[in-house]
């Protein structure tokens, strides 16, 4: 094969057209090398799930909160809450605490 037979085939000719060449240039421009290519745009794709599964977390952790806070408006509640979640106590009381041991023998 000799270059005259390579540079006579339909497939050469298109290669080399100037148009294919620099749309070529072009397109592997802009998905790997510029400032807005599709590797910067994936990453960013990936940070923005990340902030919306966290804003998902905190939103479900602020209603969480507000249940919390609208039981402990009852002072029988905020007594019981504060005993349960803070071992508080009233002053002629004894608390005992009984923990389990999780390790088999």
């Amino acid at each position: 094969m000799n270059f005259k037979s390579i540079k006579n085939k339909p497939s050469f000719k298109i290669a080399t057209n100037i148009y294919v060449v620099i749309l070529t240039v072009f397109v592997v421009w802009m998905l790997f090398f510029d400032e807005n290519s599709y590797l910067t745009h994936r990453e960013f794709n990936k940070e923005i799930n990340e902030l919306k599964s966290w804003i998902e977390y905190h939103e479900k952790r602020i209603k969480k909160d507000k249940k919390t806070i609208q039981l402990l408006q009852d002072s029988l509640q905020l007594e019981r809450y504060a005993r349960e979640k803070y071992l508080m106590k009233k002053g002629d009381e004894d608390i005992y605490i009984i923990e389990f041991d999780t390790i088999k023998k």
